[in-house]
């Protein structure tokens, strides 16, 4: 372990670490940008490095990209990356109150123990975590799916019912496109564009982004000042203080972060609102949750840093990629002739152990990498209100440009920066609307291969063990508010 340690702590390997952390700072902190592509981008490059330098560039990325994308989420409303998202709600309403600092602090040292965390059950428990990820089936990934939109009644300010509408709405919106079983064509009217469905990411793109420079217009604020407070700077003992009132939601946070990354294709996204959602339940501050709640920025960071060490399981003991960046990530193992799969930790010793090496030193590096993210940015928001929005709006068209090279999703993001300024001045929430978007399709394929599987039979979705779990789950979720309410004021919860 001490030799692969310091050929890790060679100049030439830290300097190819430390360039690939700060283009992960950039990416993520860019909307439109996802990790997925800033790991995509490097992995050719790393073909030229020595090994270490290589998986040091790759991993440096992928961690520091998700951290980064709740820079942009904190001063703009708008997420860096999809698993930001979540972290808009509270972090946006502690930048109006001028706590930026403070939102992106805490932000910075939970991504950090979120991701330790991930990494430690990673090299602890991989081979059965990923045992248990391999029995999912279409079953239990429908349920999955189900107990995260039904969260969509939580993760919203204000009215439940119109959660659920603009969740609904969502799950509609979603089913634009060809068909997933029998490639019919679906709401499409015609438009060859509409064959592939609406990107979530313009879309998401549109509705935190767009729409807020639309509400700064409409509201006639005041273009020559700052973007956003200033405020003043989060001590260090102030932010320890927090997260050790909070030491359960971190550890809550990170491991289900963790555990949902270890679900192929759940993706750190997912686990960030599933997280979010499960915070504001057990909760006794649900009434401050999206108006600048510490658990509300705690809960969704630690998740999400915490599932790219989750995807990993998986991907190194089974060879099936947790999320899409490991997928990327498998075809440059192989070009090291490191060969995923149950043998891998026999065959391959010194590798596994350096790339868990590099996965735990680059949380530590976190920290300094992410402090200088956050100091760039908040010095770009000095500049004038006019200046910035006029960014937002370049940024905005360039990163949904860049997501397919195509001018449809520019006009699809223009479209949904328009729904949700309208959206917002009817109090409907933006987040379940993306929530539905998300989960939508994972929900409709696994029902309906589900079906096909058991010939049209809905028994296996209640029969199956971690199904009957995630149901009970769900029910408790959907229960616990209220028998909570009724213990508390000493009234005997009926049956």
């Amino acid at each position: 372990m001490l030799h692969e340690l310091f050929q890790l702590l060679h100049p030439t390997v830290l300097a190819y670490w430390l360039a690939g952390m700060a283009f992960g700072v950039f990416i993520g902190a860019t909307p439109g940008l996802t990790a997925t592509m800033g790991v995509a981008l490097v992995v050719p490059i790393s073909f030229y490095l020595p090994p270490d330098a290589g998986l040091a560039m790759i991993l440096g990325v992928s961690f520091t990209a998700i951290f980064s994308g709740d820079i942009p989420a904190t001063y703009l409303r708008i997420p860096g990356t999809p698993a930001s998202a979540a972290a808009t709600l509270d972090n946006f309403a502690l930048a109006q109150q001028g706590r930026a600092s403070l939102a992106l602090m805490l932000d910075l040292w939970c991504s950090a123990i979120g991701g330790l965390i991930g990494v430690l059950l990673l090299i602890g428990v991989a081979p059965q975590l990923a045992k248990l990820a391999m029995r999912f089936t279409n079953y239990e990934y429908f349920w999955l799916g189900v107990l995260g939109l039904s969260l969509s009644a939580v993760v919203c300010v204000g009215s439940t019912f119109r959660g659920i509408l603009a969740a609904m709405f969502g799950m509609l919106l979603a089913t634009i496109g060809l068909d997933m079983v029998s490639g019919t064509a679906r709401f499409t009217f015609g438009n060859s564009d509409l064959s592939g469905g609406l990107s979530f990411i313009p879309a998401m793109i549109g509705l935190f982004g767009l729409s807020e420079v639309l509400r700064n217009v409409h509201a006639q604020a005041a273009l020559s000042t700052p973007t956003v407070s200033a405020g003043e700077r989060a001590s260090a003992r102030d932010v320890a203080s927090r997260i050790w009132r909070n030491k359960g939601t971190v550890a809550r946070s990170s491991l289900l972060g963790t555990f949902i990354g270890a679900l192929p294709g759940a993706g750190a996204d997912i686990a960030a609102w599933v997280a979010y959602g499960l915070a504001q339940r057990l909760s006794r501050r649900k009434e401050e949750f999206g108006r600048g709640c510490d658990e509300g920025v705690i809960a969704p960071t630690s998740a999400n840093n915490a599932a790219v060490g989750g995807a990993w399981i998986p991907a190194l003991v089974l060879g099936i990629p947790g999320d899409s960046v490991t997928a990327i990530v498998l075809g440059a193992l192989l070009m090291y002739n490191i060969k995923p799969g149950p043998l891998v930790f026999e065959q391959n010793p010194g590798q596994m152990r350096t790339i868990f090496l590099i996965a735990l030193i680059t949380q530590v590096l976190l920290i300094p990498a992410g402090s200088a993210g956050i100091r760039a940015f908040a010095w770009i928001l000095r500049l004038p209100r006019s200046v910035v929005m006029t960014g937002v709006v370049v940024f905005s068209v360039l990163g949904a440009y860049a997501l397919r090279n195509s001018l449809f999703d520019v006009w699809l993001m223009l479209a949904f920066g328009l729904l949700g300024f309208a959206l917002e001045a009817w109090r409907v929430p933006l987040a379940p609307l993306i929530l539905g978007m998300i989960l939508g399709p994972m929900v409709e394929e696994n029902l309906r291969v589900g079906l096909i599987k058991s010939g049209g039979d809905w028994t296996p979705f209640f029969t199956r063990p971690i199904c009957a779990g995630i149901v009970a789950l769900f029910a408790a979720s959907l229960l616990a508010p209220a028998v909570l309410r009724r213990l508390r004021r000493g009234i005997p919860a009926s049956v």
